[in-house]
């Protein structure tokens, strides 16, 4: 077993379920389905083969997270990662941190972004547009109640319309789940 790793960082981290991944070889033809896998493609990650378990939602989930983080237009990328990176900084899941910090990095180059976010947390202090995304993330994630009126006004004060603030809620909201499903079901390790 490897060693968990507690503290938030922009470093590759692996994850480590604590229920038995599906034996990709012996997988169902539905789990087979859902995964995407051909015989010749091996290459699935356990996180993918612990929800293998449940191929229906698994089905539903990988089109669902690559509508709402990849969709060609709307938010920003850099802005729907600052979103999630915002949800799992709150949520405390260090993995999907991890790897939204360094997909943040890689398309605004702001690494300085990141390390505030990592040493103040929700008090991190950023430029006027990242702060209303920021902030919005961060009381959406806490209370979805807290993310209302004053906070759609914010980010509209930033130049954000109606589809970016959709897409910016898809991806929070999106990462309330998923950053809660990855840390009950495993850990992240080095």
């Amino acid at each position: 077993m490897s060693d968990p790793v507690r503290t938030f960082t922009m470093d590759s981290l692996e994850w480590e379920p604590w229920i038995e991944p599906v034996d990709l070889a012996a997988a169902t033809a539905e789990q087979r389905e859902a995964l995407k896998v051909t015989p010749s493609n091996m290459a699935v990650s356990a996180y993918s083969l612990v929800l293998a378990h449940d191929p229906e939602a698994l089905a539903q989930r990988t089109p669902l997270y690559n509508a709402v983080m990849y969709a060609p237009r709307g938010l920003p990328r850099a802005d729907r990662e600052l979103g999630a990176l915002a949800a799992s900084r709150v949520n405390g899941c260090v993995y999907c941190a991890s790897v939204h910090s360094r997909r943040f990095v890689e398309l605004a180059k702001a690494p300085e972004v990141v390390e505030r976010i990592y040493d103040k947390g929700p008090a991190a202090e950023l430029d006027e547009r990242r702060q209303a995304v920021f902030d919005f993330a961060v009381k959406l994630t806490r209370s979805p109640p807290s993310a209302g009126e004053a906070e759609i006004a914010a980010l509209r004060r930033v130049g954000l319309g109606d589809l970016e603030i959709l897409d910016l809620t898809n991806a929070v909201a999106m990462f309330a789940w998923a950053n809660r499903l990855m840390q009950t079901l495993g850990e992240p390790v080095k």
